[in-house]
């Protein structure tokens, strides 16, 4: 499940409310300068709703307009006490001293909606500020409980030697890929040629049973390579017989050329003058020099890649804080677990000098036989180890084999 940043948005939301703060601030206008006049109250309500006159200060004209009265203010201001006689009263009152409305009556309301618009204003701004700071406090000891278990160095080292590990591995790969590129067309051509000399007639089927070839002879088609080169409808169309009994012919063809090529040993002849048999010498010669510790450097590297690999695939995380901050809660989860594998990994590997036994085979496989593109060095050694140039094929060929047939394949070399 993918993480909410909830501290991201409470930081947001509190940088909202201090924005609308700061808008309704700006938008709420000034207190505006005011001059005090004497008013004469014409006509009053109960509730202080009342009629008044004044005379703008300003201008010296008299003035009559709607105005609340302080209906608190003593009864000897008020009509009939202040003027006995008359409905008159008397209370004092602001006019503008500023604008276009300069001398006009102003009611005392309007500063209550002025107030009531810094109020929410500072009331905004507390609330803004207060979760603003309970985002970034939350944020920051999130980010810090985030950043527990980086381990830069660790995955570092590791991923150092998960390449020194493949490398070898690759390294080792590919020399036997030299053998293989060197020995095919020799075993092929060997097989070709026992597979000529093996007669039609001795081809059985999967049951052992007897296959009709007399049509196959008399056709022309004398030898299982024959069969093999003319294919399943080549053998319909020289016997005459039908496509199940043409297939049956041509697989009996593949079996037997199958059992002839596990047991087909391609010769290595140092005296001869073939080049192919000398480029097959010098890619032996390769994994001879090597030895076997190459080989079981190899597989060392193969078996410790795989693992290094599905340990920093979930300590990757540890990386770096950078890392650390983007991961998810899950993924957080596994990098403890996964850092202490690495470290486990990397603590075996220094005790087993791993690493430098990677590096060391991996120059080994790396001399060519470039140098002597005759292969005259390689042929004077195979004469001085033969059985050390058969054992690296046999090795060669029965792990291709295995790759191909599973590990019940048998020895083809």
């Amino acid at each position: 499940m993918k993480h909410v940043p909830f501290f991201r948005w409470v930081l947001a939301v509190g940088l909202i409310l201090i924005g609308c703060s700061a808008v309704i601030y700006m938008a709420t206008p000034d207190y505006p300068e005011l001059e005090t006049v004497e008013l004469t109250v014409v006509r009053e309500e109960p509730d202080g709703a009342c009629t008044v006159r004044w005379t703008d200060p300003y201008e010296r004209a008299e003035h009559t307009g709607p105005y609340h009265c302080d209906p608190y203010r003593p009864a000897t201001l008020k009509a009939p006490d202040y003027e006995p006689g008359t409905d008159l009263g008397w209370d004092t009152g602001y006019v503008l001293a500023e604008g276009p409305h300069k001398g006009e009556l102003y009611s005392l309301d309007a500063d209550e909606d002025i107030e009531a618009s810094i109020d929410v204003s500072d009331y905004l701004v507390t609330v803004g500020l207060l979760v603003t700071t309970v985002g970034l406090i939350g944020g920051n000891i999130r980010s810090v409980s985030r950043m527990y278990g980086v381990s830069p160095g660790v995955v570092r080292r590791a991923r150092r030697l998960r390449e020194a590990a493949a490398r070898v591995a690759e390294d080792h790969e590919r020399a036997e890929a030299a053998v293989l590129s060197a020995w095919a067309p020799l075993h092929e051509e060997l097989v070709s040629e026992r597979l000529a000399r093996v007669p039609v007639t001795r081809l059985r089927t999967a049951h052992r049973r007897r296959l009709p070839t007399k049509r196959l002879t008399e056709s022309g088609i004398r030898s299982v390579r024959d069969v093999l080169d003319a294919g399943a409808w080549g053998v319909v169309d020289a016997s005459g017989a039908g496509l199940r009994q043409g297939e049956k012919t041509w697989a009996a063809a593949r079996r037997t050329a199958d059992a002839v090529g596990r047991n087909a040993v391609v010769r290595l002849d140092g005296d001869g003058t073939d080049p192919r048999t000398a480029v097959l010498l010098g890619a032996l010669r390769v994994l001879v020099e090597a030895g076997p510790e190459a080989r079981s450097a190899a597989e060392a590297g193969d078996r410790l890649a795989a693992a290094l690999d599905r340990e920093l695939a979930d300590a990757a995380p540890a990386a770096g804080w950078k890392h650390m901050l983007a991961a998810g809660r899950e993924e957080r989860a596994r990098v403890p677990a996964a850092v202490a594998e690495l470290r486990t990994l990397l603590a075996r590997a220094g005790r087993e000098g791993l690493a430098e036994h990677f590096a060391q085979a991996s120059v080994d496989l790396l001399r060519g036989g470039d140098h002597d593109p005759a292969g005259l060095s390689a042929r004077v050694d195979f004469d001085s180890r033969p059985a050390a140039y058969y054992a690296a094929l046999a090795n060669v060929v029965d792990t291709a084999l295995r790759a191909k047939t599973g590990p019940e394949g048998h020895s083809a070399h």
